[in-house]
């Protein structure tokens, strides 16, 4: 069965950086659509970054110019480069993936989730 397994999470300050990786199994990695999404305490989930299979990239405006979508077919692995880390990103981060006709930051369009790692950024 599909299984992703996040890491890479952890405590920074303002304006470090963190790269998060998920590892990702039991299914043709390289035909799916992957995605970043994350939730703070309080807060809706939302999707965060978004790579298809021909490697085609969607950001939320929040996070545009400081967060790249990266994976590696061979590895079997998607990556989350953070940098210029805010406050505001501190929240738990997941790992997604589903095929998909087209691209996509909508949590309800994926059917498979890991169990995600926790962001923490103080000022």
């Amino acid at each position: 069965q599909v299984q992703l397994v996040e890491s890479g999470g952890g405590s920074v300050q303002a304006g470090g950086s963190l790269r998060l990786s998920c590892a990702a199994s039991g299914y043709t990695y390289s035909s799916y659509c992957m995605g970043w999404f994350r939730q703070a305490p309080g807060k809706e989930r939302e999707g965060v970054a978004a790579i298809d299979s021909d490697g085609s990239t969607s950001y939320a405006d929040s996070v545009k110019g400081r967060f790249t979508i990266s994976q590696d077919n061979a590895k079997n692995t998607l990556y989350l480069q953070m940098n210029s880390l805010k406050p505001e990103d501190t929240a738990m981060y997941y790992c997604a993936a589903d095929i998909l006709a087209h691209i996509s930051l909508y949590m309800k369009e994926y059917n498979y989730w890991g169990q995600g790692t926790q962001v923490t950024v103080s000022s």
